[in-house]
């Protein structure tokens, strides 16, 4: 559901958004800080190998999915679009959500630990009191894990912004 409801997303963006360069220069920003996140995220995962409780993974369960809602709202506030404000939400709260329960039951069958581990680490909200972990970040895990591809599409919808500013001047 996540792939139709990106490209339903990507369309409304498109078509919604009224960026500014002060926009831009607000909400870009804060997009980076989210894909930043995600990158991060995605150098501690081996994904249905071993279970990730090192780097952002001692702080929240769902790094990736915080680090999509904060690449969202940064690019909601570039876009300048409540429109697109309330479907991010709608998305997030009709897909993601279902997802993360789903994830986290398939977790719990495949890794024993699991339990133990998110009595001990909330879902979303981050707590900062942990110990990072001993993990370290594996540069081939984020290659492995393809969130470059986070990268190129940020760097697409940022230059449908940029080219609308520039267009519409």
């Amino acid at each position: 559901m996540r792939v139709p409801f990106g490209f339903l997303l990507l369309a409304a963006f498109a078509w919604f958004s009224r960026p500014s360069v002060t926009s831009l220069a607000m909400g870009l920003p804060i997009a980076f800080t989210g894909l930043a996140l995600r990158a991060w995220a995605a150098g501690y995962l081996a994904k249905n190998r071993d279970l990730a409780t090192s780097g952002p993974y001692a702080y929240t369960r769902n790094p990736l999915y915080i680090g999509t809602l904060v690449v969202a709202f940064g690019f909601v506030l570039a876009a300048r679009s409540w429109v697109l404000g309330i479907l991010f939400a709608l998305v997030f709260l009709l897909v993601y959500l279902p997802v993360i329960e789903l994830e986290e039951q398939h977790l719990r069958t495949i890794f024993p630990g699991y339990t133990e581990y998110a009595e001990g680490v909330p879902a979303l909200w981050p707590r900062f009191s942990r110990a990072a972990g001993q993990a370290r970040f594996r540069t081939a895990l984020y290659w492995k894990n393809q969130e470059y591809q986070a990268l190129i599409g940020m760097a697409v919808a940022a230059g449908l912004l940029v080219f609308k500013v520039v267009w519409r001047r």
